[in-house]
């Protein structure tokens, strides 16, 4: 496949944001796969390359270029790449991602094969949560210590599941659980089924199996009729997470587990906030974490409550799928 490749100078820390997947990125048409290189430590100099499989419009560039504060005189063109496969060419700079006792990788590195090690295949491309972003690796070491802590969980809903890759560990750890994977994003919801069998996860509605649906939220009868769910992770972005927070809430069950993560260390507060209004315990905030994963327990419902309005979406536009 021949592809095309833009190169925009940057700083650590735009780089950081630019492959946090901002929301202003979504604008970004067609959808590049970003990927950030060290040149220069001390001069704090890396690059961004963006890989387009078609030629993109002059806009793209110009819009990935303002978020990293690329004036014109310095935005670049973007260039044809010889026929050969752009994707794996992007993921050539991926390092594989240990964490608790998951190893993910890609398909140009091999599994980890040393004893308790569960690894996990998940390539780059259309869909978010590769599991090299803080938010998806802190979620999948907040999966593990749970189990190691003894923790059984039967019901099981990953909201915003991005690749699946989160789903695919809850099922691991709890194998006889019933789960469910949605995303507002028809593309993650197929990339998922795509990666669910390179993974060997079964795919279906029985026990130890994981069903996939394509939601907004939690507005989908599939997810509302298995509520509710004493596990629920949601890894998307703190502001459809805060929208979500009476919705997530109407689906867990009393003393259920809720796992959160997507938002900056500058967020927490207001997340916090919107799930305590919602009913939930903040058991452990992650507080020296610059990507927070926030893990919470449902209170038990007593007595009357003046009801929140639950729509069940995460308030997203078209095109804004926010899942990493």
């Amino acid at each position: 496949m021949t592809g095309w490749i833009a190169s925009f100078p940057a700083t650590r820390a735009s780089a950081e944001m630019l492959t946090g997947e901002p929301p202003e990125l979504a604008v970004v048409e067609p959808a590049p796969v970003i990927v950030a290189s060290e040149e220069d430590e001390a001069a704090d100099r890396w690059r961004i390359d963006a890989y387009f499989e078609d030629k993109p419009p002059r806009s793209a560039l110009v819009a990935i270029g303002r978020l990293l504060g690329v004036g014109a005189a310095k935005m670049p063109s973007a260039k044809p790449l010889p026929p050969q496969d752009w994707v794996t060419m992007s993921q050539a700079g991926l390092e594989p991602v240990r964490a608790g006792r998951f190893h993910v990788h890609t398909a140009s590195d091999a599994p980890d094969d040393r004893p308790g090690i569960v690894n996990f295949r998940i390539d780059a491309g259309q869909a978010f949560g590769t599991g090299h972003h803080d938010t998806t690796a802190g979620c999948l070491a907040a999966i593990d210590a749970l189990h190691r802590g003894g923790r059984r969980f039967r019901n099981i809903a990953d909201i915003g599941t991005g690749t699946g890759l989160l789903a695919f560990a809850a099922l691991h750890l709890w194998p006889r659980a019933h789960a469910i994977a949605s995303d507002i994003d028809p593309v993650s919801v197929r990339v998922t089924a795509e990666n669910a069998a390179v993974n060997g996860v079964a795919l279906g509605g029985n026990s130890g199996e994981l069903a996939l649906v394509v939601a907004d939220g939690t507005r989908a009868a599939l997810i509302e009729a298995r509520a509710p769910y004493d596990l629920v992770i949601a890894n998307i972005l703190a502001g459809p997470l805060i929208a979500l927070a009476p919705a997530l809430a109407a689906i867990t069950a009393e003393g259920g587990t809720l796992i959160l993560a997507g938002l900056l260390d500058r967020q927490r507060d207001a997340v916090v906030a919107a799930y305590r209004r919602a009913g939930f315990r903040l058991d452990d905030g992650n507080p020296d974490a610059e990507w927070p994963v926030l893990r919470m327990t449902m209170r038990a419902r007593h007595g009357w409550r003046r009801p929140m309005r639950a729509s069940g979406s995460a308030g997203q536009p078209p095109g804004d799928f926010g899942s990493w």
